[in-house]
């Protein structure tokens, strides 16, 4: 019998399983993934812009469409639109967007541990988006990163919403973090995310509401993405020969180097990395161009929520390296600063990351301005519930290890590609196990997505990690010649959701890397809702008002 990879497979037109003989109402075939080729560029840089320039953007926040007693519904479009994100005389830039915007809208929701307070959602997503350049359809897979979601909303790679079709995702809504939802397509999650498939979604409860953080206005999500422009201000997607994404602009909130005007007073700063392929090595500077000393940021919460304890980073000697889907909260204090200074989030240089232009180690500029406002925010000492996933008496019911490398020109988890049908473990609801996630080599980082679960990282090259990186997470950022242990419960963090049963993701979240085959299964128990027949994606047509 012959035997095809998996991209061969695709263009014969055999590839996939036939999940329990059924197949999804509708054929989303994507056109071969090897044509995705650079577009011919005059320079290798994008145009030279000035920085400083843009006002920092907020994203707006989406309103239900409807609210029961304990639902809210909201719908958004994934749509086709233009963005003036270089200055003129460049033409404004072609992007995908949620509801045509990028960043998409943010959802603010209650949640939580709180049976009174928590309320869950249903997100409609509805793909408007066409085809591409190339003539074929743009399917869209829609996943909440973070979320405890059930298989068949969780947005398996190949759980496609075709053109024309829709989908309703229900989130419980679980915890408090700041998550995000972004494109999850197979083959073209790199593709979708960078022309601008990504928002955030946040979920906080009364618990965290009453703590003394700051709030409203002063609470400001920096979802951050680096880009490559030809001289006709198109987006140019060059991935290196399938090894990584690296852009020469930098983006915060869609915007390139924008400036923030602040009092001085407390900010709460989300903090998401949401490129492709590019880690940041964050820090505070009064300098643009080199690192001041004694300027300080507070993190305060990492991907799966609060810390227990907030942690200090001061420059220059201690920085927050945040790897691709990573989230942070920190907590910047302006009143230290004089009216008139400037201050700059600069990005100092993270290993396993290519630059080909300076400018990418600046991030955004900070102005301070002479405005009388209250502040009456406080950071306290004790922030969140993090529990120990491991504790003298727990049972470890199993120890796997996993090798994330480069292999034969393909991107390999224990040098095996992506393969639906295939699990390679299967916990139990219930379980308590430790993963080791090993890089054997050099030259490349990979952030390890686990979906379902927020776990503990134990160690790092057998050292505790970091304090910011010692709460819940579902990023582990995997560097070169590293093995990083993590503790993980198969189960949900709430005592008032069931445990989830059904197959999930791990891959790596260098998108480049995952959209080659860096990708593989887990199944938790037994008999699980099918991640892709359960619910799938149906025909406008057929769609009715929530």
């Amino acid at each position: 019998m012959a035997r095809y990879t998996r991209r061969e497979a695709l263009q014969l037109g055999v590839a996939g399983c036939i999940y329990k003989l059924h197949e999804p109402p509708f054929k989303a075939e994507p056109c071969d993934p090897e044509r995705l080729k650079p577009k011919p560029v005059v320079s290798p840089f994008s145009p030279q812009i000035k920085r400083f320039v843009k006002k920092l953007h907020i994203p707006e926040e989406l309103t239900p469409k409807k609210t029961t007693e304990n639902v809210d519904y909201y719908e958004i479009k994934l749509q086709k639109n233009l963005k003036r994100i270089l200055p003129k005389p460049y033409p404004e830039t072609v992007i995908w967007g949620y509801n045509g915007m990028t960043p998409g809208p943010t959802i603010r929701h209650d949640g939580g541990d709180c049976i009174k307070k928590r309320r869950s959602s249903v997100v409609r997503f509805i793909n408007e988006l066409g085809k591409d350049d190339d003539g074929c359809d743009i399917n869209a897979v829609v996943h909440l990163h973070g979320m405890a979601s059930l298989p068949q909303y969780d947005g398996h790679a190949e759980d496609f919403i075709p053109p024309g079709y829709f989908k309703n995702y229900e989130y419980p809504n679980d915890h408090n973090a700041t998550f995000w939802y972004h494109d999850h397509a197979l083959d073209y999650t790199a593709r979708n995310v960078y022309m601008g498939l990504a928002g955030m979604y946040i979920i906080e409860d009364d618990n965290e509401l009453a703590l003394p953080l700051p709030k409203g206005e002063y609470d400001v999500p920096l979802i951050l993405q680096d880009k490559q422009f030809n001289s006709d201000g198109t987006v140019l997607f060059d991935t290196g020969r399938n090894r990584s994404l690296y852009g020469d602009v930098i983006l915060v909130n869609g915007e390139p180097w924008p400036y923030m005007e602040v009092a001085r007073r407390k900010y709460r700063f989300r903090i998401l990395n949401a490129s492709a392929s590019r880690n940041f090595l964050l820090m505070l500077s009064e300098d643009c161009k080199r690192q001041t000393l004694g300027d300080e940021m507070i993190v305060i919460s990492s991907d799966g929520g609060l810390l227990r304890h907030p942690v200090t980073l001061k420059s220059p000697f201690q920085s927050l390296p945040v790897a691709m889907a990573e989230r942070y909260d920190v907590i910047i204090d302006f009143s230290h600063y004089k009216p008139g200074t400037n201050v700059y989030l600069r990005n100092v240089g993270f290993t396993g990351t290519i630059d080909s232009d300076t400018r990418s180690h600046t991030v955004m500029r900070f102005d301070i301005i002479d405005k009388a406002v209250k502040d009456d925010s406080e950071v306290p000492f004790e922030l969140g519930e993090v529990s120990p996933v491991i504790t003298p008496g727990t049972q470890i019911n199993n120890e796997r290890t996993f090798r994330f490398e480069r292999n034969q020109g393909t991107w390999k988890i224990n040098n095996k590609i992506w393969d639906k049908c295939r699990v390679d473990a299967n916990p139990n609801p219930g379980d308590v196990e430790i993963w080791n996630l090993v890089n054997p080599g050099s030259g490349w980082v990979h952030p390890v997505h686990i979906h379902l679960v927020q776990s503990q990282i134990l160690s790092r090259n057998g050292l505790p990690p970091k304090p910011y990186e010692a709460g819940w997470k579902d990023v582990f950022h995997l560097g070169e010649f590293q093995t990083v242990q993590v503790a993980i419960h198969f189960d949900t963090r709430s005592n008032n959701l069931e445990t989830r049963t059904g197959k999930y993701m791990m891959h790596c979240h260098n998108l480049v890397h995952e959209d080659h085959s860096m990708m593989t299964l887990f199944e938790v128990g037994k008999g699980g809702p099918d991640p892709i027949l359960s619910a799938p994606a149906q025909p406008v047509s057929e769609m009715s008002p929530f």
